[in-house]
């Protein structure tokens, strides 16, 4: 096992050097659940929360069989090759129900995962989405204060875990692929509604056509949603993540989104705006997590529970009878 550290200056001058054992070792911290890595770790983020926030930071979600792990590396390489420091972090809840997809991803980007200039970390698998998603934050922070200048941050999970993605960063970019029902599918998950851009990859071969008039059915889709800024319209490209096609159209379309964004102010008021609400979904986190580490709570939970079920009591006397052991906890 790890050894870890109870200094928080051993994690904060690591990472500002760039040094990535201390990098990963402190990600590790971030992630443990137990209690005294926690408020050391909420030190350390504290520390290089000043140090972070420079990055391009891309959100990147897809229907299954998009080929989003080659995709991921072909933009990473390219960008590696531009001179840029590349971080990929994955946000997958769903990994111990569905056998995830993340440390396979991290395999399958064999080329990336060799570049000196490029840190892939898989996510925490087997916990709840608030959970993850508050470890990917912090790992961000971290990655962004040991120079990392884009972050690239996968939803693996299905469902809750596109939004939770599109909560904390500045690009949401959805993949597509011709065909299979893809176009109402993503429709239907109202996953076009938090595209920045959609992409349909595998235009390639005798794939362009298709690809060409799914990306039609998509503007056309687009075009029915109220777009969130005013100063930008989701466009719909076509790339070969296989053959390097269209990949760096896409990172100009995302600077030039940056370009608008930061000359608008959007770039920070949405910043601002993603960590009022991360402080919120911990408090709503933390206090869920007291709950049901209450003492009283356990103890009365199961009598309780039997008589809202028996309809001896009301709802909303067994709430308020639950909370008021909450109020009148000692713990701190």
């Amino acid at each position: 096992m790890t050894m870890i550290s109870d200094d928080p200056q051993y994690y904060f001058q690591g990472v500002l050097e760039g040094n990535r054992r201390t990098l990963a070792k402190t990600i590790t911290l971030t992630e443990s659940s137990h209690r005294s890595h926690q408020a050391l770790a909420r030190k350390v983020v504290d520390l290089l929360l000043p140090h972070s926030g420079k990055s391009v930071r891309l959100g990147i979600t897809g229907v299954p069989g998009v080929g989003k792990s080659t995709f991921i590396e072909s933009l990473g390489t390219m960008l590696v090759k531009k001179g840029h420091r590349v971080a990929v972090l994955a946000v997958d809840p769903s990994s111990k129900r569905s056998g995830g997809s993340v440390l396979a991803d991290k395999t399958r980007m064999e080329k990336l995962a060799v570049e000196a200039q490029a840190f892939i970390r898989p996510s925490p698998s087997g916990g709840t989405l608030g959970g993850v998603a508050r470890k990917t934050r912090e790992s961000m922070i971290v990655c962004e204060a040991a120079g990392f200048d884009v972050m690239i941050v996968e939803t693996v999970g299905v469902g809750q875990s596109e939004t939770t993605v599109a909560s904390m960063v500045d690009f949401f970019l959805v993949l597509m692929i011709a065909g299979a029902g893809d176009e109402l599918q993503g429709i239907k998950k109202g996953i076009l509604e938090l595209a920045d851009a959609v992409a349909v990859n595998k235009a390639d071969g005798d794939n362009v056509e298709k690809a060409e008039l799914a990306r039609k059915q998509y503007e056309t889709a687009l075009h029915f949603l109220a777009p969130s800024s005013p100063n930008w319209t989701p466009p719909v490209l076509t790339c070969s993540a296989l053959k390097m096609m269209g990949i760096h159209e896409i990172w100009e379309m995302v600077l030039n989104h940056r370009k608008k964004f930061m000359a608008s102010g959007e770039l920070e008021a949405n910043r601002k705006k993603q960590a009022v609400d991360w402080m919120w979904s911990l408090v709503k986190e933390g206090l869920k997590e007291r709950f049901y580490k209450n003492p009283d709570v356990n103890r009365m939970l199961p009598k309780i529970l039997k008589e809202v079920e028996n309809g001896t009591t009301a709802a909303t006397i067994a709430a308020s009878k639950l909370l008021f052991f909450l109020d009148n906890s000692q713990q701190v």
